[in-house]
C-alpha cells in the first residue's frame, strides 16, 4: 500500500508535469505564464496527496508514502523499527516504479527537457539555499500534522491540510529545490535518469526538518498521546501502530453506553 501510494503519486506528478510543461503539448500553449503553470501542476499534486490520505488504501497503511514521516513517527514511538523499515523499503520500490511506468508511457517527453523525469534539482540559488528550502517545509509541514493529529476537532483533516500545503510548497518553493521533502520521491526520479545533482540534500534536509519539529513539539510540552502513526485513523479498520480493532472498539463503546445507561 505504500509503494502504491508513493508510486501514485509519481504518476501524478509525471502526467502533470508532461501535459503542462512539454512545448508540443495542447496545454501547454493554454497557460503561457510559467508561474501560473507551477501553481496548477501544485494543485494537481496537493489533490493527489489528499485523495491518496483519504483512499482506502491510504486510510489502512497510514498514507506516510514518505521515508522522513516514517522516521518521524518511528522517532515518536508510534511505531515499531520493523514495519518503518519495510515501509521505507516500499516507498523507495513505489516511487521508482511509477517514474518508470511514467517514461515507460510517455518516452521521451517525459525523460528530455523540460520535464527531466520531474527530477529535483537545487535551484539557481544555490545547494545551500535548496538545502535550507527543503529542510524549512519539511519542518512546516511536520508541525502542521503534528498540531493537526492531536487536535480533537482537526485531527480528521490532516491530510487535508498537508495536501494544502503540498500545493502551496509546489507553487512557492520548487523554484528553489524542486520541492521534494522525500527522499524516496527524489530518488524514484534520481535512480532511472542518473540525476544525483546534490542527491545530499534530498536525503538530509526532509529527514532533519521533520525530526527537528519532533523537537520543537516536546520543547513546548505538547502532547502526542492522541497520535497513531497515520494521517487518517478510521474507526472502521484495524491499525497495526496502536493495536485499534474495530471489534473491540465497538465492544468499548457498547461496555462504557451500558455501563452509563444503568448508573443510578
Amino acid at each position: 500500500m505504500e509503494a502504491w501510494g508513493l508510486g501514485m503519486f509519481m504518476v501524478s506528478a509525471g502526467i502533470v508535469v508532461v501535459l503542462l510543461e512539454t512545448p508540443d503539448s495542447p496545454i501547454h500553449p493554454l497557460i503561457p505564464d510559467a508561474d501560473l503553470r507551477r501553481g496548477v501542476i501544485g494543485l494537481f499534486m496537493g489533490l493527489t496527496a489528499i485523495g491518496i490520505i483519504y483512499s482506502p488504501w491510504g486510510k489502512q497503511s497510514g498514507a506516510q508514502i514518505n521515508p522522513a514521516v516514517t522516521l518521524t513517527f518511528l522517532r515518536l514511538g508510534k511505531m515499531a523499527a520493523w514495519d518503518a523499515g519495510f515501509y521505507i523499503m516500499f516507498q523507495f520500490i513505489g516511487g521508482t516504479l511509477g517514474v518508470l511506468l511514467v517514461w515507460a508511457f510517455f518516452g521521451d517527453s517525459f525523460a528530455k527537457s523540460p520535464v527531466v523525469y520531474v527530477a529535483t534539482v537545487p535551484g539557481p540559488e544555490g545547494m545551500w539555499i535548496a538545502f535550507a528550502a527543503e529542510t524549512l517545509i519539511s519542518l512546516l509541514l511536520m508541525l502542521t500534522v503534528l498540531a493537526f493529529m492531536n487536535a480533537k476537532s482537526l485531527t480528521h483533516y490532516t491530510g487535508l491540510a498537508a495536501g494544502v500545503l503540498v500545493a502551496v510548497f509546489i507553487t512557492l518553493e520548487a523554484p528553489f529545490s524542486g520541492m521534494s521533502m522525500n527522499p524516496a520521491r527524489s530518488f524514484a526520479s534520481a535512480a532511472p535518469s542518473g540525476i544525483w545533482i546534490a542527491g545530499w540534500i534530498y536525503f538530509t534536509a526532509p529527514v532533519l526538518g521533520m525530526l527537528s519539529a519532533v523537537e520543537l513539539y516536546r520543547l513546548f510540552r505538547l502532547t502526542t498521546l492522541r497520535m497513531c502513526a497515520k494521517l487518517d485513523h478510521p474507526l472502521d479498520r484495524r491499525c497495526i501502530h496502536c493495536g485499534y480493532d474495530p471489534e473491540m472498539g465497538k465492544s468499548r463503546a457498547q461496555t462504557l453506553t451500558l455501563t452509563t445507561e444503568n448508573k443510578p
